[in-house]
């Protein structure tokens, strides 16, 4: 099992030996494919770790970009976490329920907006209750807490950033969806979107990052699948995947790996696959 740390992995066993800690916090960022037929905010409210709140990643976001949960602008991120409790000097860790899916994209955001100390339950709330440890249905209690921002820029791409990437070339794009997403082969779950993927770009699909109890793998195995994909990591890199959410799995991955120079793509397939105007590549 990877070793906990506080800015990128914990396990469980972790969080349940600080979990009374003043300075611990802990949010519920699940969040579920359109497809799914899943309700994360009705999972939550029957279910969830002691005094963890809920990070909603549909609410906490750009809804003036007319794309998926892009990054909201800094004064709304930093308003809502307030609101759940949330702020300077705390430990935050993030969960799931799922294992390991959505909880990275909310680690993303906290980075991106400057907090260091931020880390992912390892295994999320599957692995949590496989330990046999507590969840209760009572809704947090959140005292507002002063959060101050520090955005860092370099974590996030936008188009223009990716267009120009793809043609000097001198940047890794690594794209987290499955392989039949990535080669065209299988549709996608959002309509109107082309298939294929960023022309050049190299297919780590999030779940090689993985074991099969939905923990992340050892810091040598991980390294070995993004060297296995073609990945060098000498290189600038930008990840993507459908809508920005398993990106942050790569990014969080690339993160324990001592990986620095890497930035994800908010709009993701969502927006590139819309767009006539970009090329796309298949197979």
């Amino acid at each position: 099992m990877p070793r906990s740390d506080s800015t990128t992995l914990v396990s469980v066993k972790w969080l349940a030996d600080h979990l009374a800690a003043p300075d611990v916090r802990v949010l519920d960022a699940s969040w579920h494919l359109p497809d799914a037929g899943r309700d994360a905010k009705i999972e939550f409210a029957s279910e969830h770790i002691p005094g963890a709140a809920f990070f909603d990643i549909d609410d906490i976001a750009d809804e003036r970009a007319g794309l998926p949960h892009t990054a909201p602008p800094m004064e709304k991120f930093v308003s809502r976490v307030r609101k759940l409790g949330v702020g300077d000097g705390h430990r935050i860790v993030i969960y799931d329920t799922v294992g390991m899916f959505s909880a990275a994209r909310a680690w993303w955001m906290f980075r991106y907006f400057g907090h260091q100390d931020v880390a992912v339950l390892d295994g999320g709330l599957p692995k949590w209750k496989a330990g046999g440890l507590p969840v209760e249905d009572m809704p947090a209690v959140a005292r507002e807490r002063h959060f101050t921002p520090r955005v860092r820029s370099m974590m996030l791409k936008d188009v223009t950033e990716v267009s120009q990437a793809v043609k000097l070339g001198e940047t890794e794009i690594v794209d987290a969806r499955s392989p039949g997403r990535f080669a065209g082969a299988e549709p996608e779950p959002r309509e109107g979107l082309r298939a294929g993927h960023i022309p050049g770009s190299k297919n780590v699909h999030y779940a090689t990052l993985l074991n099969a109890d939905g923990t992340m793998k050892d810091d040598a195995d991980l390294k070995a699948v993004f060297i296995a994909a073609g990945v060098d990591l000498s290189k600038p890199i930008v990840t993507t995947c459908g809508s920005g959410v398993t990106a942050a799995i790569l990014l969080l991955a690339l993160e324990r790996i001592g990986v620095r120079n890497a930035g994800l793509y908010d709009g993701s397939w969502a927006e590139w696959g819309a767009s006539e105007m970009l090329p796309v590549e298949t197979g």
